[in-house]
């Protein structure tokens, strides 16, 4: 229990941890709130007006990329939060003045969203940066799973909270308390030690810098591998809502009550793959690679899955081999990225994740109208295992990946004299230990 939670042991991350927390549940209600706002006030049950409020809020995340990877290396990553957070705290309190006081419409909410989508695109990645300058070394992996861990918590709490209060006070003012809620993380922004912050060596002014963080991408591909699974997963496997909201209705014949559990039992799911995350000391490629197949295996028993109830049990396994797989590879990126290229790199790997969604979105759910939600789940797993393709071809290719068979017959799975070409010196050391140790195992049973 200890070493899941290690990285709080230090008190800047404490500090961070706990107004961070708060602010996840206040956003989480908030988006609750909008997507009933518009679709049953400001729209006559339009799920395209939904769609477009989505668009808007994680559009600008991919447009603006370039910008707000070198602002997350260049800027102050504290000073750059307390800004972020404050203005999200604005437009949430100016939301709900909207909507309190009877002015909102569907063109003012869409330009809410848009103005928040500018703001977060520059926050996201100056956040995901900002991990490895509270926690340093060995933590960061720790540190960000348990990143996942309160971001999945507050998903769990956050929509039924959010539900109760709209129905007993209404939305503008839950979208008031989420403003509120943003003064948990600028108060521990401001708690923050920043003689404790590790020290950064931020880009030199000047032309090429935003090429730059492109070009130190490309001469790494390990990294490129990452975001190529993410990238398929992002796009095609993590459409959730489609899954859950089709499977409820039109599968199950079930109402609001029960599609609303399904997300609950996910997200436990979810909770608990970013826990067991955080107990490993570090994250590793082979995890990436379960995590992926386990994926694909968790949806295509979802796909199969024949009554409400096999279907939600068998979402806790795949919130749980998501949220591993995301965790990994996000820990995976921040680990082994030069501290001066973090930010700009972070943001492309946010923008890869989240960009896909508007390209696999109108897919997958055109394929849950033409064939059915089991076969858009089928989608889905697809994405799992053509991400583990992706992975495999390139460990034999580059990594020198076989299959070895002992005397029994019994499979292992070796990686021979490839050490990557990331990382610290030290974190290629420690995985050629660990490459020569899974050796000498091999080679032992192969005798017996």
């Amino acid at each position: 229990m200890t070493a899941m939670f290690r990285s709080l042991s230090g008190r800047n991350y404490r500090i961070w941890f706990a107004g961070a927390l708060v602010s996840n549940v206040g956003t989480w209600m908030q988006r609750t709130a909008q997507d009933w706002l518009v679709l049953t006030k400001l729209s006559d049950n339009d799920a395209i007006a939904v769609g477009v409020t989505m668009a808007l809020q994680f559009g600008p995340q991919l447009l603006l990329l370039p910008l707000t990877g070198l602002a997350a290396d260049r800027f102050d990553r504290r000073r750059m939060l307390m800004l972020t957070q404050g203005l999200m705290g604005a437009l949430g309190l100016g939301l709900g003045i909207m909507v309190l006081t009877n002015t909102a419409t569907i063109w003012s909410l869409y330009g809410f969203a848009l103005a928040l989508g500018i703001v977060a695109a520059f926050d996201t990645p100056i956040r995901q940066a900002f991990v490895s300058d509270v926690v340093q070394g060995e933590h960061v992996a720790n540190a960000v799973a348990l990143n996942s861990a309160s971001f999945n918590a507050a998903r769990l709490i956050g929509p039924a909270v959010a539900g109760v209060l709209i129905a007993a006070i209404g939305s503008g003012w839950v979208f008031v308390i989420n403003a509120a809620s943003f003064l948990a993380v600028l108060g521990a922004l401001r708690f923050v030690d920043p003689a404790q912050l590790a020290e950064r060596v931020r880009p030199k002014r000047g032309k090429g810098q935003i090429i730059a963080g492109f070009r130190y991408v490309r001469t790494r591909p390990d990294i490129v591998i990452v975001l190529c699974m993410i990238f398929v997963i992002g796009t095609f496997g993590v459409n959730f809502p489609i899954f859950t909201s089709t499977m409820a209705r039109v599968e199950f014949h079930k109402g609001a009550g029960e599609f609303g559990l399904l997300n609950s039992v996910m997200a436990i799911g979810s909770v608990a793959g970013a826990l067991l995350s955080a107990r490993r000391d570090r994250p590793r490629m082979r995890m990436l690679v379960v995590s992926a197949a386990g994926f694909g295996l968790a949806c295509t028993a979802a796909a199969l899955a024949p009554t409400y109830w096999s279907f939600a049990i068998v979402l806790v396994f795949v919130g749980l081999a998501s949220l591993t797989f995301m965790t990994t590879a996000n820990a995976l990126v921040q680990t082994t990225t030069k501290p001066a290229m973090r930010g700009r790199v972070m943001a492309l790997y946010m923008a890869i994740f989240a960009g896909g969604t508007p390209i696999g979105a109108p897919i997958v759910g055109a394929v849950a109208d033409a064939w059915g939600p089991r076969w858009a789940i089928a989608v889905g797993a697809a994405s799992g295992f053509v991400a583990l393709a992706i992975a495999l071809v390139w460990l034999v290719r580059h990594e020198r990946f076989r299959l070895r068979y002992d005397a029994d017959t019994r499979l292992h799975l070796a990686i021979t004299h490839a050490v990557p070409v990331v990382g610290s010196r030290a974190a290629r050391a420690g995985l050629r230990r660990d490459l020569e140790r899974d050796e000498a195992v091999a080679d032992r049973s192969s005798a017996v």
